[in-house]
C-alpha cells in the first residue's frame, strides 16, 4: 500500500470522526460562534473528501481560476479557517461583555 494511500486513509478516519463528533455537537449547542466552529470543520472534512475525489480522477479540477489557482479548490482552502476566524471572533466578543 502506498504510503500516500494510507496517510488519506488515517485522514479520512480521523476527519470523520470529527465531522461526526461536531454534528452531535451542533445538534446540542445552536450558539452561532458554536455552529461557525462546527461548520469549519465539516467544510474541512468536505475539502478533504473532494480533494480525494480529484486524486482519485471522480472529478476534474474546475477550468476557472484565480490567480492560476482553481476557483473551487481556492474556496475549500478558504472556507473552514473563514469558520474558525468568525467563531473565534464572536467568542471573543462575547466575553469581554
Amino acid at each position: 500500500m502506498s504510503p500516500e494511500i494510507l496517510l488519506f486513509i488515517i485522514k479520512m478516519i480521523a476527519g470523520g470522526i470529527v465531522a461526526f463528533l461536531a454534528i452531535l455537537m451542533m445538534s446540542r449547542t445552536m450558539d452561532f460562534a458554536w455552529t461557525m466552529m462546527v461548520a469549519g470543520f465539516l467544510f474541512s472534512y468536505a475539502a478533504l473528501v473532494y480533494e480525494l475525489l480529484i486524486k482519485l480522477g471522480v472529478f476534474v479540477v474546475s477550468k476557472y481560476s484565480l490567480f492560476g489557482i482553481p476557483i473551487t479548490t481556492l474556496i475549500f482552502v478558504i472556507l473552514p479557517p473563514v469558520c474558525f476566524i468568525t467563531s473565534l471572533t464572536v467568542m471573543i466578543i462575547k466575553s469581554r461583555k
